[in-house]
């Protein structure tokens, strides 16, 4: 039930989706069951073929998260986390609100023993055609030297999981390429992430060099990864806008991604854009199975807690 459009769009993804899932993967369905079925039935698809977990309330994009999550237990949110704890489902995704959807990840299935904070990861396309993953992009706007290395390992798990890199290169986003600049913050965790022999650290890694695959992940504060994001997705605006065509910046459309995991949780749980269409949600939900299917949750405990 979350999201600007939904559960129209919901919906449609998740019979997009459906379609594309093997025999052993089945969709649950967490909202209003009468409009669930009937949209169902609008997109040609069968009830059957779906799990439904009927609710009553809604979180609003403009709810405040915590205040939310504890006095609309009957959300498809609440519900959603619910079910995740309790093992019932693998796996949870929603275009709804975000920061409902991280308020109901820490407090439900938690973080994981060792990992300090939680963060939101991103896929940032390559202009060789390769991908690389910016995190954070959001959870946590202000970090201590010591979260942004924890951010460093999380990324190369879960670059190594999804992506299948053996050994993925760590770059630290900064205001120039030498050690010693950017604000005490940055020098301080370039220096700690230096003498990390558990990651492939190869240094700074400027705005500008985005894109030119200095490395496959690239760490960053929440703040400055969501104006990274944000940017990124405003710049594919202008450029649809101006009715240009080009096999690079196509790969911005945020309709590819789905949304962003939610990495240093006890479970998979990915968030979409709020403004997601069936396209974007289709992604939103294969992305989910693809974390369940990679075992990059487990990767991480095993990584923090060896």
């Amino acid at each position: 039930m979350g999201g600007d459009f939904a559960p129209q769009t919901t919906v449609a993804g998740a019979v997009l989706a459906q379609r594309a899932l093997a025999s052993d993967e089945r969709l649950v369905l967490i909202g209003d069951q009468e409009q669930i079925v009937s949209l169902l039935k609008k997109n040609k698809a069968s009830e059957k073929d779906f799990d439904i977990v009927h609710t009553t309330e809604v979180i609003e994009m403009s709810d405040q998260p915590l205040k939310a999550i504890s006095q609309k237990p009957n959300s498809s949110i609440s519900v959603g986390f619910k079910m995740l704890k309790n093992n019932e489902i693998d796996g949870f995704a929603s275009n709804g609100n975000t920061g409902a959807m991280m308020v109901g990840a820490l407090y439900s299935v938690k973080a994981i023993e060792g990992v300090t904070r939680p963060c939101l990861v991103t896929v940032v396309p390559q202009e060789d055609g390769t991908s690389s993953i910016l995190l954070d992009v959001g959870s946590n706007a202000d970090c201590r030297p010591e979260v942004l290395a924890q951010f460093a390992v999380l990324g190369k798990i879960y670059s190594r999981a999804l992506f299948g890199i053996a050994e993925p290169r760590v770059g630290l986003l900064n205001i120039g390429e030498e050690e010693e600049k950017g604000n005490l913050v940055a020098q301080a965790t370039h220096q700690l992430m230096k003498e990390m022999p558990n990651i492939n650290f190869v240094g700074n890694v400027e705005g500008r060099d985005l894109f030119d695959d200095k490395a496959d992940v690239l760490v960053c504060e929440g703040f400055v990864g969501n104006v990274v994001l944000k940017e990124a997705e405003a710049f594919y605006k202008l450029v649809k806008k101006r009715g240009l065509s080009d096999e690079y910046f196509d790969r911005f459309n945020y309709e590819i991604y789905g949304g962003c995991p939610f990495l240093g949780i006890n479970a998979p749980v990915v968030t979409g854009h709020g403004i997601s269409n069936d396209k974007a949600t289709k992604s939103l939900i294969l992305l989910t199975r693809d974390m369940v299917k990679t075992g990059v949750v487990e990767k991480i405990k095993q990584a923090f807690n060896p």
